[in-house]
């Protein structure tokens, strides 16, 4: 299994972050500032936006979600589950953090913290949002940051593959019921038809219509033409990404401007679930035996969220200018420097991690 590893650790030398990625949060301080300014002096403009709206679907969002979301998904490789044999301990690991124990201690984490710590001091009508909007970001596993937290940690890129698109596939199914259940636990009014309106035109479709044009690049010219085709589509998403936040921001400057610190007692929660989820992650792991290779991606696909789909879907439930987007976006402004620490946490632990495996063998 250490030789596996040391395969896996050359193919990831030289893998890095882009400018982009490295410097999200910037971009999203950035978008913050020019949202709310636009909104401020483009009002009508911003509403008239936010009312273009087809059963409870915002048109504009709808769009820049798909741009964001597709080529995402089009690294997604579904034959790749037939290799969840190999990894089955660490696959095993990864479904019960990611669909078993993330959305709920984010639940009581939420609830924890939004009614009983921060509750005095956020406004009371907005504190339902804010809760639902912390579930909706934790009810999805990552789908394409995940990749590059692999590569940074050496991870088995094999493992990532098929973990990504198993926990697609399952996605497709269970995202709906935990979300429904999660807020209906914590007596929010669960919209399902809106729900899963929401689940079909942000993963069913955009998952079928990824795999779909995956297929029609590789009959076309193989890889190389697949990742010719990413590297094309890679600014347009991150460009449909930044007119979302910018969006967003213009609609709900006002509530910003009236409560600053908001975003600090979001971020709160959401930083105490990634370094629990992850940690838990990383110890089962070592207990099971895992290689180091397969145990860092594990804990990285663990504790990340798919903030692209917890936007979209708490803007069809909520609308612009109810707190769930704002808290959903709060995930997007924290996930690189966070989760670049638990790269750097699993990397510096490596040599007792593996003295550790060696020891329980």
């Amino acid at each position: 299994m250490s030789a596996q590893c040391e395969v896996t650790a050359k193919r990831a030398a030289g893998s890095s972050l882009g400018v982009f990625e490295r410097y999200l949060s910037l971009w999203v301080a950035l978008c913050i500032v020019a949202g709310i300014g636009l909104g401020h002096v483009l009002a009508a403009p911003f509403q008239a936006i936010g009312q273009m709206e087809v059963a409870q679907v915002n048109l504009p969002v709808a769009m820049l979600i798909w741009v964001m979301i597709i080529p995402m998904l089009l690294n997604v490789d579904f034959a790749a589950l037939h290799q969840v044999k190999a990894h089955w301990r660490g696959i095993g690991v990864t479904l019960f953090i990611n669909w078993a124990v993330k959305p709920f201690s984010m639940a009581l984490l939420s609830w924890f913290f939004i009614r009983e710590v921060f509750g005095p001091y956020l406004p009371p009508d907005q504190l339902d949002a804010y809760i639902a909007g912390l579930i909706l970001l934790a009810a999805a596993p990552c789908t394409a940051m995940v990749f590059v937290w692999s590569r940074l940690s050496d991870g088995d890129a094999n493992f990532t593959l098929s973990q990504v698109a198993l926990n697609d596939a399952i996605m497709i199914l269970a995202f709906a019921p935990i979300v429904g259940l999660l807020l209906g636990l914590s007596a929010i009014t669960v919209p399902w038809d809106t729900l899963f309106l929401s689940v079909v035109l942000y993963i069913v479709i955009p998952v079928v219509f990824a795999q779909l044009w995956r297929g029609h690049l590789l009959r076309k010219g193989g890889k190389a033409t697949l990742e010719k085709t990413l590297a094309i589509l890679h600014p347009l998403s991150l460009t449909a990404l930044l007119a979302t936040l910018v969006l967003l921001f213009g609609l709900q400057g006002s509530q910003i401007m009236n409560q600053p610190m908001v975003i600090l007692m979001l971020a709160a929660p959401i930083l105490i679930q990634v370094y629990f989820n992850s940690g838990l992650a990383y110890l089962l792991n070592r207990r099971l035996g895992v290689a180091h290779c397969v145990a860092a991606p594990s804990a990285l696909i663990g504790a990340s969220n798919f903030f692209e789909l917890a936007v979209a879907t708490a803007i069809a439930l909520f609308g612009f200018n109810y707190g769930a987007a704002l808290a959903t976006v709060v995930g997007v402004l924290v996930e690189v420097p966070v989760m670049l620490s638990v790269v750097r946490i699993v990397n510096a632990t490596k040599g007792w991690y593996e003295r550790e495996s060696a020891s329980s063998d």
